[in-house]
Order: C-alpha cells, then sequence, then structure tokens
C-alpha cells in the first residue's frame, strides 16, 4: 500500500455561525489547509480533540501547525483578566496549551502562525500584551479591518531577524518585510524561547525554542498569505515541510 503525505495536525477553532444551531462549528481557515498541502503534507482535523486526547492523537501525525484566528488566548492563562472586547474560544486554549507541550516533549515538529506564536509562548509559561496598539512606543499592528483581504494582508513592517539565524537565510536578509494583524503581541517569554526577530517598535516578532528536537518556531506574521509568490514565507512554510518529512521518516 502506498504511503500517505505527512499528517499535519491544524487545532480546529470554533465558532457560532448559525444562531438556531446553538451546537456550534468547528472550523479552520482554507488558507491554511491549502498551504499546508500545497507543500506536500496532509492537514488532519480532530474535531472534538480535548487535552486528553493528545497523548493519543499526537502519535498519528507528523507535525503541529497552530493556525492564526480572529479569537484571542484568555488572559486567565497568563496570569491577567480577559477584556469585555475579547473573542475568546476556550476550547482550543484547553488543547493548544496541552498540545505545544506535548509536541515539544515529543520533538513533533510545531509550527505556530499568528495566535499560533502566542498560544507557543502562554503555554510554555510566557506573557502577553492584550492590546499592543494601547501601549506607550508600540505601533498599531492590527488590520485595517474594512479593507479588503489584499489591503489586510499587504506587508506592513520590517522585521529585524537575528543574525546568521535559520530565519534570516529563509528571508534572503536580516530585515525583510511582513503582514501584520494581531492585536496581542509577546510580553515575557516563554520557558526555553529564543527572540528570533523583532519589529522595529521592539514588539517580539519571531520565537524559536532552544535545544528543541525538531522544527520549533513561530511568528507573528502570516506566511500562508499567497506563499507562492513571497520567497520568505515559502521558504519558512518548506523548513517545515522538511522536518514535517523527515520526522515521517523517522517513525517510517
Amino acid at each position: 500500500m502506498a504511503k500517505h503525505k505527512p499528517l499535519v495536525w491544524l487545532p480546529a477553532c470554533h465558532r457560532n455561525l448559525d444562531l438556531s444551531d446553538p451546537g456550534g462549528y468547528t472550523v479552520v481557515a482554507d488558507r491554511y489547509a491549502a498551504a499546508v498541502t500545497e507543500i506536500g503534507l496532509q492537514p488532519v482535523l480532530f474535531p472534538m480533540a480535548s487535552a486528553s486526547d493528545v497523548s493519543d492523537l499526537l502519535p498519528l501525525v507528523d507535525g503541529v501547525l497552530l493556525t492564526g484566528s480572529p479569537s484571542n488566548v484568555e488572559a486567565t492563562h497568563f496570569g491577567a483578566t480577559a477584556l469585555p472586547t475579547d473573542l475568546l474560544d476556550p476550547r482550543r486554549d484547553a488543547l493548544t496549551m496541552a498540545l505545544v507541550r506535548a509536541a515539544v516533549a515529543d520533538g513533533v515538529p510545531l509550527f505556530g502562525v499568528c495566535r499560533g506564536l502566542q498560544e507557543m509562548n502562554v503555554a510554555l509559561g510566557g506573557t502577553l500584551y492584550q492590546q499592543v496598539h494601547t501601549l506607550p512606543g508600540f505601533q498599531d499592528h492590527r488590520e485595517p479591518d474594512d479593507e479588503p483581504l489584499e489591503v489586510q494582508f499587504a506587508e506592513r513592517h520590517e522585521v529585524i531577524l537575528r543574525p546568521k539565524s535559520k530565519l534570516v537565510e529563509w528571508a534572503g536578509t536580516e530585515r525583510p518585510v511582513v503582514n501584520s494583524l494581531h492585536g496581542q503581541g509577546i510580553k515575557d517569554l516563554g520557558r526555553g524561547l529564543i527572540v528570533e526577530g523583532r519589529a522595529p517598535d521592539g514588539l517580539v516578532e519571531a520565537v524559536s525554542l532552544e535545544g528543541a528536537k525538531a522544527f520549533a518556531y513561530g511568528v507573528q506574521w502570516h506566511p500562508e498569505w499567497r506563499h507562492n509568490s513571497n520567497p520568505f514565507y515559502q521558504n519558512t512554510l518548506q523548513a517545515f515541510a522538511d522536518a514535517c518529512k523527515a520526522y515521517r521518516s523517522r517513525k517510517d
């Protein structure tokens, strides 16, 4: 029987899309699943997975991609109080806090994008700024949500990368320009995380895990967006894909 593509777990978000159906919906944005498919991997969802299922489900996959989301990581996970304006997803939080720790412990390739970066940081004991745009010295990192997607995902600011890092290798420069669509941001780093890049205002934009057994990176921007026309985004995703394929080969 032919071997299937390496499987990548995309933790789902949970939405009430139909007010007549109080059960809600389990969703993932197509652009993440499409990007995973386009780099030779197979995205998978476990719609009702909870933290207690991670030990059974994680051995079935070859990588974890923590996607972005309109929702915020609930502030109670890092010792703060949720704001009245927060859109929350407690089911996702409960799953990803456990999933990050398990992926790190087991050496499963892990890539956090936007909310996913923040989940990595919080799961490893870090904290977040809840509204970066309200803080002195920081720029507004949110997208103009009344504009078309092409404008929302347009390149917004430079990222100053750690010299001689893998990210510099993927970008081809120490100061690539990236998109920016987030309200929260990293405040205190989680255990073992290394700053790989900062925005011009100093906000942490990329991290890696020191001593990781496999690929373990998080970025605040969205490399899945039109990655085929952006060499930096494409190279980053390809490095994740290569790590997932290597992990699969070791398992086989």
